[in-house]
């Protein structure tokens, strides 16, 4: 398969299909589908426990679904997910940094393993300095970083290779305000130069400022899609919270 070509052919970037997954007898997604399409922030909403992570972690093709599948580019997260991988970028939640490393070391450590050769890997870690935008304390240890700066590396490592899909859960959980403004503006611009992004949260009124478009999910199901703008105007909502609760009554 030529994947460059494919690449090149379709504005749909991301299509999940009936995907099913279950943790014994927890159904944790019951038959979720939605479309990604081209250069948009997409966004998976709903509180804790809803299904976002685990579809996340399908998509990126850590998990298998039991029913179902998710093509990126047409190509399968069951039968390609090697292929996958080479075109995508996942960030979790709970991502750690190695604290004993600098957070320059940890860039060139982790672009040496994407890249494949000496100029790609000072490529991706010039791209990745750029975005952290930490200035001298990258020379210091990780350890030393607040959190705010941990996650700020983390996503300059997970986009630093320009991937056609960009994965973040829950990017700026447990920051604080200007933090997460500059982790959101970060964002949109990745998807202004033309990456997609498919992001995952419990802000809802984060989301809403973020996104171009939205998927509310509660108990495995998803219950609404569309445009923050869209959602409000059909549910006569102030807000995505408030939309939130009026479909998940």
């Amino acid at each position: 398969m030529n994947i460059e070509m494919d690449l090149g052919n379709s504005d749909k970037v991301l299509s999940v299909e009936k995907i099913k997954k279950s943790y014994g007898n927890l159904q944790a997604l019951k038959g979720i589908s939605f479309n990604v399409m081209q250069g948009e922030i997409f966004a998976l909403i709903g509180p804790n426990g809803a299904g976002k992570t685990t579809m996340l972690r399908i998509i990126a093709t850590i998990l298998s679904p039991d029913e179902g599948d998710a093509y990126i580019y047409g190509m399968s997260v069951r039968k390609e997910a090697e292929k996958i991988r080479n075109i995508i970028s996942y960030l979790p939640e709970e991502a750690g940094a190695y604290k004993n490393m600098t957070g320059e070391d940890y860039l060139y450590f982790m672009a040496s393993i994407f890249a494949s050769d000496k100029s790609s890997c000072e490529r991706f870690v010039k791209t990745a300095v750029e975005i952290a935008d930490l200035g001298d304390r990258l020379k210091n240890k990780v350890s030393t970083y607040s959190k705010g700066m941990t996650r700020k590396l983390l996503l300059a490592r997970a986009v630093m290779t320009n991937p056609k899909l960009a994965i973040l859960d829950e990017p700026t959980s447990g920051l604080d305000v200007l933090n997460a403004l500059e982790i959101r503006n970060t964002i949109k611009e990745f998807a202004k130069s033309g990456m997609t992004v498919l992001v995952s949260s419990h802000n809802m009124l984060e989301i809403e400022y973020l996104c171009d478009r939205v998927a509310i999910i509660n108990k495995g199901e998803v219950l609404e899609i569309g445009t923050p703008h869209g959602l409000k105007t059909k549910y006569g909502a102030q807000n995505i919270e408030e939309v939130f609760a009026e479909v998940a009554k």
